[in-house]
């Protein structure tokens, strides 16, 4: 990509162009995951600091159409609705004068602040609204002492087109036809036709032990393989091996189905599916696709959620051999002729 020309850009106070204000400093233990629909923000720089959605009174929110910046991580994102932030000294960051502008200018702030500050603070020198009144921001400008909104707006709107050009492109290269797969003859299955299915171990996110990096801690997410953080091993409770899948029972990520690559623990309404046979990771995402895909289709979280029926009526499709039995040949082959196909787009991407 190529290099931005900022020789005509200026330096702005931060408290210049935005009000910052301390978030409210709501504990997870004042919350119950999945409950309601104020976005749950953390200091995580994954899913836009979003952990879940909650009910809460309207007083412990705070506003949206701000730049929220994670007080100990300084990770930073862009939150357009209100949203209800945990008791990481996080700080929000609203324009001056109420100044209303577009997404695309939200976006092209919330890289550039980034750029400008993420490197004067860490772990142990956390940001604060204090320190913050030193800072500075570096924006186009059209003058000394006003930013150029109109070539904000224009920029990542000229971007975010150039690279959906580009993915077109590759799409069109590699998929020139969009077939739908022809499912008539798949055969329907259980989970437990496949796998043996363990309840987890139920463990609260909030209770575990951090301080070093041992095992994967699964969640009701659909980021990141649903790893939502590393913990320390447990003594006495042996984690799940690499190579089983979990499955999210409920919430807001309903039937996030993956392949986990490296021995874990699971939390509340997350299971664990282990193979009754000796099936390859191709295969295995494949059937995780499949389980994902009936889960959205035929599922609705907090209404019709999968905990009441994973273990009975719960099917989905699986394409079968001659024998009506699972094709395990036939999904190994098809998601490595899928993998090949992502590895060209993405290497051709690398170039944008």
């Amino acid at each position: 990509m190529r290099m931005i020309d900022v020789s005509g850009w200026k330096k702005y106070k931060i408290i210049e162009i935005f009000n910052v204000k301390n978030t409210h400093s709501i504990l997870s233990t004042e919350v119950e995951e999945d409950s309601g629909e104020f976005p749950y923000i953390t200091a995580s720089k994954e899913n836009n600091g979003v952990e879940t959605y909650v009910d809460i009174s309207k007083d412990k929110t705070d506003k949206g159409k701000c730049l929220l910046i994670g007080g100990k991580t300084m990770a930073i994102s862009y939150q357009e609705n209100d949203f209800v932030s945990n008791d990481s000294h996080n700080l929000a960051l609203y324009l001056k004068d109420n100044r209303e502008v577009s997404l695309n200018v939200w976006l092209f702030l919330k890289t550039a602040l980034q750029c400008s500050i993420s490197h004067l603070y860490s772990w142990g020198d956390s940001i604060s609204s204090k320190s913050i009144r030193k800072d500075y921001i570096y924006l186009p400008s059209v003058d000394e002492k006003t930013p150029d909104w109109e070539y904000m707006d224009k920029y990542i709107s000229g971007l975010e087109m150039a690279v959906q050009k580009r993915i077109n492109d590759y799409q069109k290269i590699s998929f020139k036809k969009n077939n739908k797969i022809d499912v008539s003859n798949w055969g329907d299955f259980h989970i437990y036709d496949v796998f043996d299915i363990d309840m987890g171990t139920k463990l609260d996110k909030i209770k575990m032990d951090t301080s070093e990096e041992e095992v994967a801690f699964v969640g009701r997410s659909n980021a990141n393989n649903g790893v939502i953080q590393k913990c320390k091993l447990i003594k006495g409770l042996k984690p799940y091996k690499a190579g089983n899948l979990s499955l999210a029972l409920g919430g807001a990520y309903l039937g996030s189905c993956f392949v986990q690559e490296e021995p874990f623990y699971t939390s509340q309404n997350v299971i664990v599916l282990i193979p009754k046979e000796d099936i390859t990771f191709e295969t295995k995402q494949f059937i995780a696709t499949a389980i994902f895909k009936e889960s959205q289709n035929n599922y609705k979280a907090f209404i019709k959620e999968l905990n009441s029926h994973v273990k009975h009526d719960f099917k989905f499709k699986l394409p079968i051999d001659t024998n009506g039995n699972p094709d395990y040949g036939y999904m190994h082959e098809f998601m490595k002729k899928i993998k090949e196909k992502s590895d060209i787009i993405l290497d051709n991407l690398s170039v944008v």
